[in-house]
C-alpha cells in the first residue's frame, strides 16, 4: 500500500501529455473536467413542436424536429430599460401565453432550497423590462391568465398587476422568526422539499397560501464569524424531535372580494405537505399526523370553504410524502402508494375507492410524468433494476405496458405537453449525462447533448468502472454493492478495504449512474493509494420492498450498523482483501454511521471519516427524525441505543470527526457534544471545522481543501 502521497501526482496541474494519466484532486475541484450538465432551463412550448433553453444571458428556441435553434425569445443585450441592471440572470419562466418571463437575477440562497432574487419582468413581444420592486423577492410566479405576478417579501405575500403597475399587499403580519406567508418554514424546506407554499387557482381568481406561525417554535442559534470584529449571530427557528412545530394554517384569498378565508379549520392536523388545484374551483390538500402515517386527501371549494375528504391512507409504521398525484376530469386522480408492500400506481375514484392498482410487481414506481389524451399514464420505475430507473408508459386500465428506455443506468424524462416526445437524460457508469429527443415509443429521434469534455477525461484518465454485485451477509441476506478495485489489479495481492456509506432510510449509493466527483474521488483513492472502494446498501435504504426500507423503524442505526459490520467481515473473506485494513467514510447519516461502525464495532474498522455527522437523532430535526423514530418521549431507548454519543468508549482506531460551522441542517452542535465525550472518554482523535460552511461544505477553495484532508488522512491511517 501507498503510505505518502506524491504532491505532483495528487495536486499539481498536470498538461495532459501522457495518453493515460492518473485522477488528481485538480482535476475533480478546480478544473471540473469530469462535470457532466444537462440542458439548462428547459421547458416544452405550448405548440409541443419547440423547447426553450437558457444560454447566457438568453432565452433561446429550439425545434424538437431539427434539434437546431429557431430563435432567440430573450437577450438581455436587446431589452429595453432606463435602469437595466441585468448583464445576465439564474433562473427563468415563462408566462402561461409566453409573451412574458420572469428572470431571477442577483440570486441570494437562504437554505438548501431557498433564495431571494431581484425580479424582472420582460414583455417578450417589445422587449420592455421592469424591476418587480427595488428589494429582492421570493417565489415570483406568474398568474395562469399572465396578468398578475404573485410573490413573497418580508414573510408577506403580494400580487403585482402588470397593467396598472400595482402591487397588492394580501397579508400583513408577516415577520422574520415569527408569522410566515406563502413561503414555508425550516423544516417543511428541508422534509417536506417545498419552499413555495402558494397556489394560483387555473382561472386566477384565488390564490391558496399557508401562514406559518413560529412563535412557539425553539430558536437555534449560530455564530457567523466572517470578517468583522465581532461575530454576527443568526438565529432561525428550527424544531428539534419532540419539540413544537409551526402551527400551520391554510388560506384563501379572492381577487374579486380582497377578503382572505381561512380553511381546514376543522379538519385535525400537523402537517400539511403538499397542495394542488384539482380543477378551477377546487382546492386539494393532503395532511399528516404528528406520526406520519396517517395521511389524508382533502377538497377545498374555493366557493365557500367548505371540506370533504377525499381520500386516506395509514400505516403502522410511517408514509412518506411524493408529488405523484394527477387529476382527472371526472374527479378521479391518480396516486402513489406503497400499500401493497411496494410503491404502485392507482386509480382512485372521486369518492376516495380504489378503482384500480395499475402498476403491480416487485418494483417500485418512482415518478409519475402524467397521463395523455387515450388515457396512457407515463413513469419512472425501478423494475428492471433497484439500482436503476426506466421511463415505461401503461394504459390506466394496467395493460399494455412498455419499456421506453432499454439502456441500463438512470434515466429521467421530461414530456412534452401531448406526450408525443420526451426529452431522456439518461447516464451510467462510465457514461456521462447523455440527453435525447425520443418520441412516445421510446426511439430515439435525435441527441440534444452530450458532454464531450466528461467523455474525452474519461479517456484521459485512468480508473476502472465499479462492478455492481450482491452481497450475502449472515442476517442482512443479500445486499446490493458496487465495487472499484486498482487499475493494476492483481488478485494474488491484498488491498485495504475502503468503504463509502449513508445508509439511511430511502436513500442509495448503490445506483448505475454516472457521478462526476465523489464517485471519481473514489477512483482516485483506489489507484493512487492502491485499495479497494466499496459501497454496500444496509436494511433501510431504497429500492427494495417497504419491509426492507421500514425495518429500520423505531431503531435507526441498529441494523444498519450490523449489515454493514457483517459486510466488510464478509468482504474480508475475499483473498485479495486485507481484513486488517478496513476503513469506512460518511456525510451526514453517512457520518453518523462511520462513526457508529468505528465504535462499535473497533476490531473491524481501522479508521474512519465521520463528515456533518447527526450524533443523536434528539439533536436532529423532527419532521425527519419522528417519521422513522417516533417521538423520544414514546422511544427514548430507541434515540440513544445506537447514537454514537453512547459508544465513544469503544473507539480504538483513527477517528476524523468534520464540520461545517454553519450548517443549518445537521448543527455543529453535534459535533460540538461528540468532541466532548471523546475527551471525556480519554479518546485521542482529529477533529476539523470549516467556519461559516453550511452542511455541504463548499465555496472557495473549501472543497479542495476538504478532499485533500481527507484524501491524506486515509493516506497515513489505513
Amino acid at each position: 500500500m501507498k503510505k505518502t502521497l506524491l504532491l505532483g501526482a495528487l495536486f499539481a496541474l498536470s498538461l495532459n501529455t501522457l495518453a493515460q494519466e492518473s485522477i488528481t484532486l485538480n482535476s475533480l475541484w478546480q478544473r471540473y473536467e469530469f462535470y457532466a450538465g444537462g440542458i439548462s432551463g428547459l421547458r416544452s412550448m405550448n405548440d409541443g413542436v419547440h423547447y426553450t433553453a437558457q444560454g447566457k444571458g438568453t432565452i433561446e428556441q429550439y425545434s424538437y424536429k431539427t434539434g437546431e435553434q429557431v430563435g432567440i425569445l430573450l437577450d438581455v443585450t436587446a431589452l429595453k430599460s432606463e435602469a437595466l441592471e441585468v448583464p445576465t440572470f439564474d433562473a427563468y419562466a415563462l408566462s402561461e401565453d409566453e409573451s412574458w418571463a420572469i428572470l431571477e437575477t442577483e440570486t441570494t440562497p437562504i437554505y438548501r432550497r431557498s433564495s431571494r432574487s431581484v425580479v424582472w419582468l420582460v414583455d417578450l413581444e417589445s422587449h420592455e423590462a421592469r424591476k418587480l420592486r427595488p428589494e429582492k423577492v421570493r417565489y415570483a410566479t406568474f398568474s395562469p391568465n399572465g396578468a398578475y405576478v404573485a410573490y413573497v417579501l418580508d414573510n408577506n405575500l403580494y400580487i403585482y398587476d402588470i397593467d396598472s403597475d400595482a402591487h397588492i399587499r394580501i397579508t400583513s403580519d408577516g415577520a422574520f422568526n415569527q408569522i410566515i406567508n406563502g413561503a414555508t418554514d425550516w423544516v417543511y424546506e428541508e422534509e417536506f422539499a417545498i419552499v413555495k407554499a402558494f397556489w394560483w387557482s387555473p382561472n386566477s381568481e384565488n390564490i391558496a397560501f399557508l401562514r406559518f406561525d413560529e412563535s412557539t417554535v425553539r430558536s437555534f442559534n449560530m455564530d457567523m464569524y466572517g470578517k468583522e470584529l465581532y461575530p454576527n449571530p443568526y438565529t432561525f427557528k428550527y424544531p428539534k424531535a419532540g419539540e413544537d412545530n409551526s402551527v400551520v394554517t391554510a388560506h384563501l384569498w379572492n381577487m374579486k372580494s380582497g377578503q382572505i378565508q381561512q380553511v381546514l379549520q376543522d379538519v385535525p392536523y400537523e402537517y400539511l405537505p403538499r397542495a394542488q388545484w384539482s380543477n378551477e374551483n377546487t382546492w386539494v390538500v393532503s395532511t399528516l399526523n404528528r406520526l406520519q402515517n396517517e395521511f389524508k386527501l382533502y377538497a377545498v371549494a374555493a366557493t365557500d370553504g367548505s371540506t370533504r375528504e377525499l381520500y386516506q391512507e395509514s400505516d403502522e409504521k410511517y408514509l412518506e410524502i411524493n408529488d405523484e398525484l394527477y387529476f382527472l376530469k371526472d374527479g378521479s386522480f391518480v396516486m402513489l402508494s406503497d400499500r401493497d408492500g411496494w410503491n404502485h400506481l392507482y386509480h382512485v375514484a372521486a369518492n376516495g375507492k380504489i378503482k384500480r392498482q395499475i402498476t403491480i410487481g416487485d418494483f417500485n414506481v418512482t415518478g409519475l410524468y402524467g397521463l395523455d389524451a387515450t388515457n396512457t399514464l407515463y413513469y419512472q420505475s425501478t423494475e428492471r433494476s433497484p439500482t436503476e430507473r426506466n421511463v415505461y408508459s401503461i394504459r390506466i386500465n394496467g395493460r399494455s405496458k412498455k419499456l421506453l428506455t432499454e439502456e441500463k443506468g438512470t434515466h429521467n424524462a421530461n414530456f412534452t405537453n401531448d406526450f408525443s416526445l420526451f426529452v431522456n437524460s439518461y447516464s451510467a457508469e462510465g457514461v456521462p449525462t447523455r440527453v435525447t429527443l425520443r418520441n412516445q415509443d421510446g426511439g430515439i429521434v435525435r441527441t440534444l447533448k452530450t458532454n464531450t469534455r466528461a467523455e474525452e477525461a474519461l479517456e484521459t484518465y485512468t480508473y476502472s468502472k465499479k462492478e455492481f454485485f450482491t452481497l450475502e451477509t449472515p442476517s442482512g441476506g443479500p445486499l446490493n454493492a458496487w465495487m472499484i478495485k486498482p487499475v493494476d489489479f492483481d488478485e494474488n495481492k491484498t488491498y485495504p478495504l475502503f468503504m463509502f456509506v449513508y445508509g439511511g432510510p430511502g436513500s442509495q449509493t448503490v445506483m448505475n449512474s454516472y457521478d462526476a466527483f465523489r464517485g471519481m474521488w473514489f477512483q482516485m483513492l483506489a489507484n493512487e493509494l492502491d485499495l479497494i472502494v466499496v459501497s454496500v446498501e444496509n436494511h433501510g435504504t431504497d429500492g427494495r420492498s417497504e419491509a426492507f426500507k421500514k425495518s429500520t423503524y423505531g431503531q435507526m442505526g441498529k441494523l444498519e450498523t450490523r449489515d454493514q459490520t457483517e459486510a466488510a467481515l464478509e468482504l474480508a473473506k475475499r483473498a485479495y482483501i486485507d481484513g486488517s485494513r478496513i476503513g469506512v467514510f460518511g456525510w451526514s447519516y453517512g457520518g453518523y454511521m462511520a462513526s457508529n461502525l468505528l465504535f462499535q464495532s473497533p476490531d473491524v474498522f481501522k479508521m474512519a471519516v465521520a463528515v456533518a455527522p447527526v450524533t443523536n437523532w434528539r439533536f436532529y430535526d423532527n419532521i425527519y427524525t419522528e417519521r422513522y423514530m417516533g417521538l423520544p418521549s414514546e422511544n427514548g431507548e430507541g434515540y440513544d441505543a445506537d447514537s454514537p454519543l453512547s459508544h465513544v468508549d469503544g473507539l480504538k482506531g483513527k477517528y476524523l470527526l468534520i464540520h461545517g460551522t454553519g450548517d443549518d441542517n445537521v448543527h455543529v452542535q453535534n459535533s460540538m457534544r461528540m468532541v466532548e465525550a471523546l475527551i471525556q472518554a480519554d479518546k485521542d482523535f482529529d477533529w476539523f471545522a470549516y467556519p461559516d460552511k453550511n452542511h455541504g461544505i463548499y465555496g472557495g477553495n473549501t472543497t479542495m481543501h476538504l478532499y485533500r484532508k481527507m484524501t491524506n488522512f486515509i493516506a497515513e491511517n489505513l
